[in-house]
């Protein structure tokens, strides 16, 4: 299967100099979520519901290696900050079970569909909502059913996420996942602040869970424990993203991984446009320091820092993403597909139901809701939106994916990025955001993007424009003005609740 035509607005490059200032203007669009507008940026490249069914496994003849990741739509609450697919928890104890079902019905059609027992796992990640509520032997079942329809290589790290509430009342359940070979942990911590926790429908946890959570983690064995936090919340001041970091350093993670609050899709979307882009990166630069300062490494835009040496941090799956554009397949209600050529989306993506999703594994097909034949411009921008997941874009994996260097497919945008001082060639073999480059990296990756969503951000892109932050210089945590000095790790938590 080749690559699609490229569409006639993907042909276009507008100007850099305005691509990256609608990038900074419309900051909370212009990231790793790609692409942005799909509805109409994407529709030359979408297939006919007709076709899906022989086309996508089409898609996947000649992927030797490929990333798994399997989604479990499932959690005690629905998080404000969400915008993944989680189906009503108060659907959760008649779904589960038959869900499982359906998951390992999507792994025999896939079996069948592309020969995947040929096909080498190179990474595999259990997501979701809350992979861990579930009972273990459901986890067992979906660990089982990837040995059995791929090649699942020993060398291979298995990861899977948590919450501090289950890993702390519920060590059982760590002590099975490290049976079945998961030697990767993610905790989602979040934030120290019982201000944000309540507004983001977290407030049943502590500061107690988070700490026996670590215990039990390290207890059943786990070396490779990362915990993530996120900031860039409305009205969060320095101090809560100070807290927080303080107070994941002290639970001793391998790594420590930053997620921006990304307002689109979730219910707290009414609030970004209170977030301007200079809080986003004094906050970003406050915990850059932090961590450096405790030991854990990451280069500038980088948001997983590891205190591991030679480990970059990132789960086997998502580091072949990021660097190696490596194709993966998503199982699961609502999981994404990347195959060298095609971008798909599984039924329950828009409505994060299950019905479509158990009609079509009921009837005996692969449950797509959306396939796209990617264009190399689209399939582009879609690899190096990932990449910036490192701040950097691995030149070699590039000129091997698409045939030609990054500088032959985006002269000007290259260009660009250089002799304004953005980013700049970095060993081994990449493209990286420089400290200048850092605050000001929504609007560099938007030169990367295909022409139709660069037309589409120049469309709805505000005006006027905002100031240059610092005139690219990134702000140090202690110039920011702040109420008071932090006097101990748990400043801003009250009684230890969280």
């Amino acid at each position: 299967m080749n690559w699609h035509p490229t569409a006639p607005l993907d042909q276009t490059r507008p100007d850099p100099a305005d691509v990256f200032a609608a990038g900074l203007k419309l900051h909370h669009l212009a990231n790793t979520a790609y692409p942005i507008g799909h509805l109409t940026t994407m529709r030359p490249y979408r297939l006919p519901n007709a076709s899906v069914q022989a086309q996508a496994p089409l898609a996947w003849q000649g992927v030797e290696r490929l990333g798994l990741y399997v989604h479990v739509p499932f959690c005690e609450a629905r998080c404000g900050y969400c915008e993944y697919c989680v189906i009503d928890p108060a659907l959760n104890a008649q779904e589960q079970d038959a869900y499982f079902d359906l998951l390992l019905d999507e792994f025999e059609l896939w079996r069948q569909a592309a020969d995947t027992q040929a096909k080498t796992l190179v990474g595999f990640d259990i997501g979701g909502g809350t992979p861990v509520l579930p009972h273990p032997a459901q986890i067992e079942r979906v660990v089982a059913a990837a040995r059995r329809c791929f090649h699942l290589p020993e060398s291979v790290t298995i990861s899977i996420e948590t919450t501090p509430k289950i890993a702390a009342l519920q060590p059982e359940k760590l002590n099975a996942y490290f049976d079945l070979g998961i030697r990767r942990i993610s905790m989602g911590v979040q934030s120290v602040s019982p201000r944000l926790l309540n507004e983001m429908g977290r407030s049943a946890t502590s500061l107690a869970y988070n700490r026996a959570a670590a215990e039990n983690i390290r207890t059943a064995g786990f070396e490779k424990f990362n915990v993530d936090i996120m900031y860039g919340f409305a009205g969060q001041p320095l101090q809560s993203v100070e807290a927080t970091l303080r107070h994941a350093i002290s639970l001793n993670p391998d790594y420590i991984t930053l997620y921006r609050m990304r307002y689109k899709g979730t219910r707290l979307a009414g609030q970004a446009g209170q977030v301007t882009r200079a809080e986003v990166h004094a906050q970003y630069a406050l915990a850059s320091e932090l961590l450096h300062a405790a030991g854990y490494a990451g280069t500038p835009g980088k948001n997983t820092f590891s205190r591991l040496p030679g480990d970059v941090g990132t789960s086997d799956y998502l580091t072949e993403r990021v660097i190696r554009g490596t194709p993966y397949l998503g199982l699961g209600l609502g999981a994404q597909s990347l195959s060298e050529v095609t971008l798909a989306y599984n039924a329950g993506a828009a409505d994060k139901r299950l019905e479509h999703y158990r009609r079509m594994l009921q009837e005996g097909r692969l449950p797509i809701q959306d396939l796209y034949h990617l264009s190399p411009e689209a399939a582009a921008a879609k690899m190096i939106s990932v990449a910036f997941y490192f701040g950097e874009i691995h030149l070699e994996s590039f000129r091997r994916k698409f045939g030609r260097t990054l500088e032959q497919m985006f002269p000007a945008e290259v260009q660009f990025v250089l002799e304004n001082g953005y980013m700049e060639y970095a060993a081994p073999g990449g493209l990286r955001l420089t400290p200048a480059g850092e605050p000001l990296y929504n609007g560099v990756i938007a030169l990367f993007y295909a022409g139709a969503v660069q037309q589409h951000l120049l469309n709805i892109a505000p005006t006027p424009a905002p100031p240059p932050l610092g005139e690219g210089k990134l702000p140090k945590f202690g110039d920011c003005k702040r109420q008071s000095r932090l006097q101990s790790p748990n400043f801003g938590i009250q009684g230890g609740k969280l």
